[in-house]
């Protein structure tokens, strides 16, 4: 019998929009462009997991196999995303990786403690962020097959 693997969604929810463009070239350098998600705050992250407001269509909208989420961002931050997130028995067996430019040993702690599964400082250049991308598929998630 042949298996079939489901597209491997992740949803990142980062401000800056510089990043943002690096990641989705290093997901399609590593052939994963169509699964990748943004959304620009905790707000917005949200609303996407919950199926809200611009997220209503869950073809559009899919439940991620993991989110990608920075710490520093407008109108909810990571921190109190995380939080909630983890919190909801909805919404936790979904994998966060905080992905952001703190290398502060709190930071580390907190996310830890929130329920993070992993906790990376930003790349800068290209070939970092292709790396990065390669190393979170195979760490942190596992094909989906039927």
């Amino acid at each position: 019998m042949e298996k079939h693997c489901a597209p491997i969604i992740i949803l990142m929810a980062d401000d800056d929009e510089d990043d943002c463009l690096l990641a989705q070239a290093a997901f399609e350098d590593a052939g994963l462009a169509g699964g990748l998600r943004v959304v620009e705050n905790g707000k917005k992250l949200l609303e996407y997991l919950r199926g809200q407001g611009d997220y209503i269509n869950l073809e559009l909208a899919p439940r991620p196999d993991l989110i990608l989420l920075d710490l520093n961002m407008p109108r909810m931050d990571g921190r109190e995303a995380l939080i909630v997130i983890k919190s909801d028995p909805l919404l936790k067996d979904i994998p966060v990786v905080v992905l952001t430019t703190s290398k502060e040993q709190r930071d580390v702690d907190f996310c830890a403690g929130a329920g993070a599964c992993n906790f990376i400082t930003k790349p800068v250049e290209f070939e970092e962020w292709v790396a990065t991308v390669t190393t979170l598929i195979k760490v942190n998630l596992s094909c989906r097959c039927t």
